[in-house]
């Protein structure tokens, strides 16, 4: 059996990998055949990298989630020549250095995936998710013969995360149609969706009778293994362990070059085997891509370069308006059905009132159709010899078509908003509640938009603070609620009590205000009470003293926290929601952690990495995502991987929770003193 496995793995890689078959169909299908009946005989020596896995299990019920002990980051998109220009010269500024050496790769269009092996062993897939929280598709991963479910060679790392893209090649993508034709099923749209579609089968069988492919092109976490000293290096490394990874890719210096490896891939493009919508640009090195660091969610040491979007001409049937969380109301152009892009698209944003004008796009027009990005429909323009007689002008109507309020816009700004807010407004209501129970705000796990949707349009919630007086009979009256299902919605509000300022202040959704605006308000003011004081006309000076915040944000957060409405929901919430209250933080140079950079790693015993993230920066402290000679601690909790190995290498100070709290308590009552003295 152990023969059998290890000769049939040797020959999927040889086949699926190295595209070298090694024996033939029907040999492979008698090793096979032999080793099954083997493994009915012997069921408890079975090996975990049995090819017999790739055949699907039983259904699930549904999928798990499976977070991330690394997040899946996002990429920065560059459309121009000169977006890649000042790419290459922030990279030379942030290293310091006269040029830069990059690797270049294709930027595929799938399904991004993280593949967990310990000691060598396949054992667990997810997908992106949110980026901190995927879905767990590790049985539909062992379906992918690409894949060795047991890494290569005898010295492998005791645990490697391998990032990399899920995709369909055209070919198997034009051989699953023709049988979904021939089965009289829905054909899919285009090879990404059919790849999406196919991993996301909880029947595992399903997905094995669908041919998947995979490309490695990034890693997670680490340990026990030193990684390589490049991302070139890292990519050779993953050959060697038996990973798929894509041969076109090189390593070049300066954006000329980079440039030309764009135009060459470009004018390859339809021939390649799959779809890809762009290339991707790497720092090569590692350490220096550790000194770059990231920008919000994203890395400062790679970028994004898509190609040209796909357009297409159709016909305008009539424009409408939709309503958005913020009240923005936006034209939107009803359409002739039109495949481009590799989808059917019917709806496009026209995004303004002052962009149909510019465009002059009308009723009744041809118009040009893109997929921006390849992912949002867009209006290019009409084509304007084929205008009718009978083509007829948008006209922003005067009430918002959802509630009846006035639609007004302010003089200085190009969107034009329902001024009903969302106290009032249908359409902003449920926005905003949506917006409200998102993971990023107050999370609360299962209360779905469509849920929602469906308490607003019952008059059941008003505000957000109603959520919290919803019981189990109000949720048991609606469609498709059973009782586990109403109590765990019960137990998730309950757990959605104990958050953090800054959620607290983001799930408000006042316009302008993001995430990184939400974190310096928390870090600066520290308490509620504060900043409404701030927010007033007499302390509204007090918002621009915090760090990145202008005249316009704080203009948003003055009205919205001086709106009678929003004001008693705000101090309603307060009284519904804990969090624990961070130090008056008067400049990010104020506080007691200033200077000092924290990387926080594993699974803290009482607090999750949020909140110990906002403790810190409430004191002035900076955190990353990543160790170098510059961190001034590690805070490591269970299962903490490859940054404690790196912080203990460099002799980094690591502390656990209560080492953290500690060291906080010891900064604030040094800041109290202090207070206390001047």
């Amino acid at each position: 059996m152990a023969w059998l496995t290890q000769e049939l793995n040797r020959h999927i890689y040889a086949y699926h990998v190295q595209d070298a078959p090694t024996i033939p169909d029907a040999e492979y299908d008698r090793m096979f055949g032999e080793l099954q009946q083997l493994e009915a005989a012997h069921p408890d020596a079975v090996s975990v990298d049995s090819p017999t896995f790739r055949v699907g299990a039983a259904p699930l019920p549904e999928f798990k989630q499976v977070t991330h002990s690394v997040p899946m980051l996002s990429l920065n998109n560059a459309f121009a020549d000169e977006d890649i220009d000042n790419f290459d010269r922030r990279v030379r500024e942030g290293l310091g250095a006269e040029e830069a050496l990059y690797c270049a790769e294709l930027k595929f269009d799938g399904l991004a995936i993280s593949l967990r092996y310990e000691h060598g062993v396949f054992v667990q897939a997810g997908t992106r998710g949110d980026g901190a929280t995927g879905e767990d598709v590790t049985a539909n991963i062992r379906t992918i013969r690409a894949i060795p479910l047991r890494l290569h060679g005898d010295k492998v790392p005791a645990v490697l995360e391998v990032r990399g893209e899920v995709l369909m090649f055209k070919a198997d993508f034009n051989r699953l149609n023709e049988r979904q034709r021939e089965a009289g099923q829905k054909e899919y749209a285009n090879p990404r969706n059919a790849a999406a579609g196919s991993l996301r089968q909880l029947d595992s069988r399903i997905t094995s009778s669908r041919k998947l492919s995979f490309f490695a092109y990034g890693v997670g976490a680490l340990e026990g293994a030193p990684m390589p000293l490049s991302h070139s290096g890292l990519l050779d490394w993953y050959q060697a362990l038996g990973l798929p990874v894509c041969k076109e890719r090189g390593t070049f210096t300066g954006a000329q070059q980079l440039l030309a490896f764009y135009r060459d891939i470009g004018k390859r493009r339809a021939s390649l085997p799959y779809d890809i919508d762009g290339v991707v640009y790497k720092v090569d090195r590692l350490e220096d891509q550790q000194q770059l660091g990231f920008v919000s969610r994203a890395p400062r040491f790679a970028i994004a370069h898509k190609f040209p979007a796909e357009e297409a001409l159709t016909k305008v049937l009539d424009i409408e308006v939709q309503v958005g969380r913020t009240g923005a109301i936006t034209p939107v152009a009803r359409l002739e059905t039109v495949f481009v892009g590799g989808v059917n698209v019917n709806n496009a944003t026209l995004h303004n009132e002052g962009e149909v004008r510019r465009k002059d796009v009308r009723i009744g027009d041809t118009v040009i159709v893109r997929r921006a990005g390849d992912v949002i429909p867009e209006v290019v323009g009409p084509v304007l010899e084929r205008r009718p007689l009978d083509a007829r002008e948008f006209a922003m109507p005067a009430v918002c078509p959802v509630c009846g309020s006035p639609i007004v816009r302010p003089e200085d700004e190009a969107v034009a908003r329902c001024s009903g807010g969302w106290t009032h407004c249908g359409a902003q209501k449920k926005g905003g509640l949506m917006h409200f129970v998102s993971r990023r705000a107050i999370d609360v796990e299962g209360l779905g938009d469509q849920l929602i949707e469906q308490l607003v349009d019952k008059n059941m919630i008003h505000t957000a603070a109603d959520l919290y007086k919803l019981d189990k009979a109000k949720l048991l009256s609606l469609d498709r609620m059973a009782e586990k299902s109403a109590q765990n919605v019960l137990d998730a509000l309950e757990k959605s009590r104990d958050t953090t300022l800054t959620r607290f202040i983001y799930s408000l959704g006042i316009r302008n205000a993001g995430e990184g605006t939400s974190k310096a308000l928390a870090a600066h003011f520290g308490n509620l009470p504060a900043l409404l004081h701030a927010a007033t006309w007499e302390g509204g000076i007090q918002l621009l003293e915090v760090p990145d915040i202008g005249p316009v944000v704080a203009r948003s957060i003055h009205e919205f926290l001086t709106d009678p409405d929003n004001l008693a929901l705000v101090n309603e919430l307060a009284t519904m929601l804990r969090w624990q209250d961070g130090a008056h933080v008067m400049t990010a140079a104020g506080g007691g952690l200033s200077g000092k950079t924290f990387v926080l790693t594993g699974t803290l015993p009482t607090m999750g990495r949020d909140d110990a993230g906002a403790l810190i920066e409430a004191l002035g402290g900076k955190v990353s995502g990543s160790v170098s000679k510059k961190t001034s601690y590690v805070v490591a909790g269970a299962d903490a991987g490859s940054k404690l190995a790196k912080a203990q290498e460099l002799g980094i100070t690591i502390l656990d929770e209560a080492g953290l709290l500690a060291l906080l308590e010891s900064v604030k009552s040094q800041e109290s003193a202090a207070d206390e003295a001047s």
